[in-house]
């Protein structure tokens, strides 16, 4: 005989239940229960404070405040779910300026720990304190002697859910996450204050950085020395948008993703669509499983991003999600793709090319087709500034090496390295004979080994590696300091460029100083100098087309573009052969 099921009858769970489950949702571990608290006193004001740690945060957390404090008849409603002062209406939810709004953590910390809440608020003679076990409080707050702001201290994590608790790890791997949320809150308001102890050590202590020095300072302290000495500080801000911060170069990326910060207006998040923005602004620099290190700001009015979407808000979901996704990656691009890393100089080339670059076998096209008339692409092109060339417009590139351009006459195919190296070498040279040959600082100078014999001509051919644009110092029997580059080759690697000057020097031996005598060692510099061209943008690539043609005349040498006729193309597919027509051309020798 079967037996009839009953089915269970709905009831409504305890308080006590259902913030412990939502506790699962907010505290994973002490990490999350710092975080939350922190959150909460930036958003009463806080200017500084101190967190106190025992055993990784299992045992306890303290964490003191200067904000505004709660109001004593607000602190048992504190713990209350869904009990905020941060929201009212539903219009509230739009523009959500604050970082904790739900109403979840207090109560859902105060379901699995030993809490207790002192605060003071301005005005008031005393502060006031409440504790809760593992359920709401039932005992009456009572005053105790406390300045101006909030203590929470909160012991025994878990001691009621022993299930969530063997979950957690050794103190020392609880503290390492705990520390990651100090350091990443700390990094999201550089004005904040912040001393955490660990076993009655302290560890991290972070002075308010108030003024651009001291927010470098800060920057410093958290993300490392060697971090900012290299990174590059970046600003831009259009269409409602502000993104500013600090960028590392490739010689800064990393195997792991543990040196990315990312924050929306003050909020530390992990958002998918700005991952990838940022990936792309660096996917021409960074060689395959290297991770670039940053700490970016964005900022923007509140209506434009939803926080709402996770109890964590660590996901946001943007309103126009393309529009922020462009905008940071194409920021970021032109920043890499504009510096080398090294001090600024209002002398740089008028062609820049990127940092570095990976060679892909196919064409890049930026997104337009080929099958734009060159009249189209002028107007697209009319804002950039750029004229056109009889060379025509660039339509993107093979290998990394050859330029496609288009003219009236048809298809144009530049060797770009053979004509960056005549273009600058003409540029050098013109510089030279007329003693204006810039040089550019390093931002940190660069030490190079060399033979005996090389090393040795820093110190026999000081004036001629000076007319060249270069400051090299000898600092040992087989090496010497870079400190000056000329600004024309500022792109080229140091190390390469010094040990082509000096063997250069030591081959030809110039008996003076003079443009002229020094002419001979230009190619010596610019074969070690040769930029690399993958995904460098059409307004870049139509400047390097206008130098060639503007340098056409000047110098012989040879071809550095040609541009086949119709029936050339025709008999690339063997439709046909060659017939008189529109001749080939070959390009002017420089």
């Amino acid at each position: 005989m079967t037996a009839v099921r009953i089915p269970a009858r709905v009831h409504r769970l305890t308080a006590t239940l259902a913030n412990q489950i939502a506790a699962g949702e907010v505290v994973e571990r002490p990490a999350s229960v710092v975080k939350e608290l922190l959150e909460n006193s930036l958003d009463a004001g806080a200017r500084e404070v101190c967190i106190d740690v025992e055993r990784g945060g299992k045992r306890l957390i303290r964490l003191r405040d200067d904000g505004e404090g709660i109001h004593p008849d607000d602190l048992v409603l504190a713990l209350d779910r869904h009990a905020t002062s941060k929201i009212v209406t539903l219009d509230d939810l739009t523009h959500i300026a604050s970082l904790g709004f739900r109403g979840e953590a207090l109560p859902s910390i105060a379901s699995v720990s030993r809490l207790s809440i002192t605060s003071r608020c301005q005005g008031s003679d005393t502060g006031w304190r409440m504790t809760a076990e593992g359920k709401p409080p039932e005992a009456a707050l009572e005053p105790v002697p406390h300045p101006v702001g909030t203590t929470v201290e909160v012991r025994d994590l878990f001691f009621n859910t022993p299930a969530r608790r063997k979950f957690l790890r050794s103190d020392r791997t609880e503290f390492g996450h705990l520390q990651e949320v100090v350091r990443r809150i700390g990094l999201s308001r550089l004005d904040l204050a912040v001393r955490l102890n660990h076993e009655r050590r302290e560890v991290i202590r972070l002075r308010a950085g108030l003024d651009g020095p001291e927010r470098s300072r800060r920057v410093a302290a958290v993300c490392g020395a060697a971090f900012l000495q290299q990174a590059v500080p970046v600003e831009f801000e259009a269409v409602g948008l502000r993104l500013w911060g600090w960028i590392g170069g490739p010689e800064h990326s990393r195997s792991a993703a543990d040196g990315q910060f990312f924050f929306l207006n003050g909020r530390t998040i992990r958002d998918k669509l700005v991952s990838h923005a940022v990936r792309q602004a660096y996917a021409d620099v960074l060689p395959p499983g290297r991770q670039p290190a940053y700490v970016l700001y964005l900022e923007m009015e509140p209506t434009q991003a939803d926080v709402n979407v996770h109890p964590t808000k660590h996901e946001v979901r943007f309103r126009d999600g393309r529009l922020v996704h462009d905008f940071v990656a194409r920021h970021l691009a032109h920043a890499l793709g504009s510096t080398s890393m090294l001090v600024p100089s209002a002398d740089a080339p008028a062609y820049t090319p990127r940092v570095a670059g990976r060679t892909r076998g196919a064409v890049r096209f930026g997104g337009e087709r080929i099958r734009e008339s060159v009249g189209d692409y002028a107007a697209l092109m009319g804002g950039g500034g750029n004229a056109a060339s009889p060379l025509g417009y660039s339509l993107g590139q093979v290998h990394g090496r050859f330029l496609l351009a288009r003219n009236e006459l048809g298809l144009v195919l530049v060797d770009m390295p053979a004509a960056w190296r005549r273009v600058t070498e003409s540029r050098l040279r013109l510089a030279l004979e007329q003693g204006q040959l810039k040089s550019q600082p390093l931002l940190v100078p660069v030490s190079v080994e060399l033979p005996p014999g090389l090393a040795g001509m820093a110190e026999e051919k000081p004036e001629p590696l000076r007319r060249l644009g270069f400051d090299v110092v000898r600092n040992g029997p087989a090496s010497v300091a870079v400190h000056r580059v000329p600004a024309l080759l500022k792109e080229a690697e140091p190390q390469a460029l010094v040990k082509s000057a000096l063997a250069a020097l030591a081959k030809h031996d110039p008996d003076g100083a003079t443009g002229s005598d020094l002419v001979a060692l230009i190619p010596a510099l610019t074969a070690d100098a040769t930029p690399t061209f993958d995904g460098q943008s059409r307004e870049d690539l139509d400047r390097l087309l206008q130098q060639v043609d503007r340098e056409s005349a000047r110098y012989p040498g040879n071809p550095l573009w040609v541009q086949p006729s119709e029936s050339d193309l025709e008999g690339l597919f063997k439709r046909c052969a060659p017939s008189p027509g529109i001749p080939s051309q070959r390009g002017k020798s420089l």
